[in-house]
């Protein structure tokens, strides 16, 4: 029987809706939604189902995981914010809607000299907040999956993705895009060194949109493997194409 934090089932009915729509979309697995939103999969397929409602505690788990609201809004669309904080550039919605999507994401992988490390960004807009965020997706290391806000300065040019977790910072700094939507730049981030050590560490990395590709391979991928080369090609513009530089 439903009790009073479960979702009314004409709710859950349009939530599973379009949170099916979203897992094709994203190419995720259920069992990989269930793991990052830490429930069960037996809760989230009986939910999809029908036999037994989301409570309203899974339904906002999933939303944090997606970076999307699935519940219908309480407040008109008008209401909610379209201007984004001035510490993040106070960009308009209207004016970032070209860089909403999936991309597929690419950076050296940090394990294996010369592999390649692919997995996928989601940037979308914030209804609630009023501003741009990203989650990655897809990353077979899970447990390092990053989400977080994007900042569009008109000064620099530059777009970044921002995590900001209890005191500890991640950044992408991308350069303009090119015409085809592609943005490169540098990542920075910690590295897992030996023992409990975390490393900091930098390298180019590459947001390309998926629909650019038919179908997405992910996690490491090492001379020979599928898409290999063609990823490895992509990645290299950042430095080749100089949307950044290294310097010793």
């Amino acid at each position: 029987m439903a009790n009073q934090t479960d979702v009314s089932l004409a709710e859950n009915e349009a939530i599973a809706t379009r949170l099916r729509e979203e897992l094709a979309r994203r190419r995720i697995s259920r069992q990989a939604l269930a793991d990052m939103a830490r429930i069960s999969l037996s809760t989230l397929e009986k939910a999809l189902s029908g036999s037994r409602p989301f409570s309203l505690a899974t339904v906002v788990r999933i939303e944090d995981v997606l970076g999307t609201r699935l519940r219908d809004q309480e407040e008109p669309a008008s209401a909610a914010p379209q201007l984004a904080p001035a510490e993040m550039g106070s960009y308009s919605r209207p004016a970032v809607r070209w860089i909403e999507g999936t991309y597929l994401t690419l950076r050296p992988a940090f394990s294996q000299p010369g592999a390649v490390f692919a997995y996928g960004t989601e940037i979308r807009w914030d209804e609630q907040r009023g501003h741009l965020g990203f989650a990655e997706i897809a990353r077979v290391d899970d447990v390092f999956t990053q989400k977080g806000f994007v900042s569009m300065p008109n000064l620099s040019g530059h777009t970044y993705l921002i995590t900001s977790e209890e005191g500890q910072y991640r950044m992408i700094m991308l350069g303009r895009a090119t015409r085809e939507r592609r943005m490169y730049g540098l990542l920075s981030t910690l590295q897992v060194g030996s023992g409990s050590q975390l490393l900091p560490v930098s390298c180019p990395i590459a947001l390309i949109p998926a629909d650019e590709f038919g179908n997405l391979s992910y996690g490491l991928l090492q001379s020979g493997d599928a898409d290999f080369a063609t990823y490895r090609d992509a990645l290299d513009r950042a430095v080749a194409d100089e949307f950044c530089r290294w310097h010793a």
